[in-house]
């Protein structure tokens, strides 16, 4: 009797064991689980040795329409490499593990970006494969197969979305996360009416606001709202007239000196894009007869603005530029009044 116990004990573990194996198999080889992703160089550490994307279950990933066709993307993405947008994927509380260099120049991304790495710009596919990420999302496209060798790559033009609306709702649908986007434009329109309140009695109905820009070479341009430089905060947000030559289908137009006096605006917002710093063009300007002639200037409703400040167009940074541009306006009317 003790010995058929035995047998019989033996004989339940024996099929137990059996099952475990026949389990563990079955999970790493069924047909719904996606095909492991391939490596962008020979030389790249063995899959075993990073967390790839594909550990996902195949139930977790959704088809994502592009450009370049049909995606597979993971349904929530948990590490996100990309080129130029970093403030887009951060509004909508995506986790970037990699970034383009300018982004860590951005003052309104500084402490989102502590623990996110430069991937170099053309994004390097070998930090890219260190990083390990599950999507990757590129405003160029240049190495687009390369980089969707090592995951779910989704190329997006620039310009695809014209207002930090759009741009925030396909960021928030992208990442999995539109409860996010409703929140942060929730939030973006709290403060753009708070900013329009407090310029009540000091901005007139007809007054007009326009934006400029002067190169290092001594080019001088005019910008819309969807350029960056304050547009969408100006004309958008804090619903500021611009003038009406001014509005153009480009966004940008490069004027002569002779012909601002017809492109210039009440207010007057001025960025320098001098990145060696001589100012030598910013002089000459201030010093042409046509400058000092300008109603902004002999009114003081002239501004000079930090270039890497203004120049950001990221929904974070417009966000925080409207409290930038309501603070400047409002000092200067109590300025003017002294």
């Amino acid at each position: 009797m003790l010995k058929r116990k035995s047998l019989l004990s033996a004989a339940v573990l024996m099929m137990l064991f059996t099952i475990i194996l026949t389990a563990c198999g079955g999970t790493s080889n069924t047909a719904s689980s996606p095909a492991p992703a391939a490596t962008a160089e020979a030389s790249a550490p063995a899959a075993s040795e990073q967390p790839a994307a594909t550990d996902t279950p195949a139930a977790e990933f959704r088809d994502y329409e592009t450009p370049k066709g049909t995606v597979k993307i993971p349904a929530k993405p948990k590490r996100i490499v990309t080129d130029f947008y970093g403030g887009e994927l951060l509004s909508v509380g995506a986790n970037v593990v990699g970034v383009e260099p300018s982004a860590f120049e951005n003052p309104f991304l500084t402490d989102l970006l502590k623990n996110t790495k430069d991937v170099g710009y053309p994004i390097n596919v070998e930090k890219t494969l260190e990083l390990a990420p599950d999507l990757i999302v590129v405003m160029y496209d240049g190495n687009y197969d390369a980089l969707s060798k090592i995951a779910p790559t989704i190329y997006i033009p620039y310009g695809t979305a014209t207002n930090i609306y759009e741009t925030v709702k396909l960021f928030g649908d992208i990442v999995g996360a539109p409860d996010k986007a409703e929140a942060f434009l929730a939030d973006f329109d709290k403060k753009a009416a708070e900013g329009r309140e407090k310029l009540k009695g000091i901005v007139k109905e007809d007054d007009t606001f326009g934006i400029y820009e002067l190169t290092d070479k001594g080019e001088l341009w005019i910008f819309g709202d969807n350029a960056g430089r304050g547009g969408q905060v100006l004309y958008n947000a804090l619903k500021l007239k611009m003038p009406e030559k001014n509005k153009n289908d480009n966004q940008t137009l490069q004027l002569s000196m002779e012909l601002l006096p017809e492109y210039a605006a009440d207010y007057m917002f001025l960025t320098t894009y001098d990145p060696e710093k001589k100012g030598d063009k910013l002089k000459e300007l201030k010093d042409s007869p046509v400058w000092k002639g300008l109603p902004a200037t002999k009114n003081n409703h002239l501004f000079y603005n930090d270039f890497d400040t203004y120049y950001r167009y990221d929904p974070i940074a417009i966000t925080s530029q409207i409290d930038l541009f309501v603070d400047m306006i409002v000092a200067r009317n109590v300025e003017n009044k002294k």
